[in-house]
């Protein structure tokens, strides 16, 4: 895809623990034609990433989900992790982010166990959606259509499952923003 994204702001919401290649492959994807990316978190300072269950590399944090200002951003992608996904599901500044953000109807792509927020936040329902297989019975549970797809887009909603599927999914969410 040649679009090119200049101007464009992404923020990742992310906690300690999410998965590091989940981040980067879209970051990395993002940054080579053009988009500012963020890294929103729960704190200030630094979070680190994890390569599946071992810790990897620490990333510099630009906001804290209580300090962003939601209108600068284009998109938001809500990256996996077990650790992660099960933490900021239950932050209020992390849900009212992906809430406002839904709202506005901007891109909202997550990937693999990120879905979880979006369970906890009632955005799921009336969904087609895709995630990490284990998640399929929450999002079915909380409303969702969950389907075994490399990636779903379902109106604003952009999702994917694993790591394997990070090319679609940025396909996808490059796609979106260049409308």
């Amino acid at each position: 895809m040649s679009a090119q994204l200049n101007g464009k702001h992404v923020a990742f919401l992310v906690t300690d623990g999410f998965e590091q290649v989940e981040l980067t492959g879209p970051r990395d994807a993002l940054q080579k034609i053009g988009a500012v990316v963020d890294i929103l978190a729960d704190k200030e300072g630094r979070v680190r990433g994890w390569h599946h269950d071992k810790p990897a590399d620490e990333f510099a944090v630009d906001a804290t989900f209580d300090s962003a200002h939601l209108d600068l951003y284009d998109a938001i992608v809500l990256p996996g992790g077990v650790q992660n996904s099960d933490n900021i599901r239950l932050i209020p500044g992390a849900q009212k982010l992906v809430k406002s953000h839904h709202s506005a109807n901007k891109p909202l792509a997550v990937i693999c166990h990120g879905a979880w927020l979006l369970v906890s936040t009632g955005l799921v329902k009336g969904k087609r959606m895709t995630s990490y297989k284990t998640l399929q019975d929450d999002i079915r549970n909380a409303g969702g259509n969950w389907v075994d797809e490399e990636v779903v887009v379902d109106g604003n909603l952009i999702s994917s499952r694993k790591p394997d599927d990070i090319p679609a999914f940025n396909e996808q969410l490059i796609r979106a923003l260049a409308g």
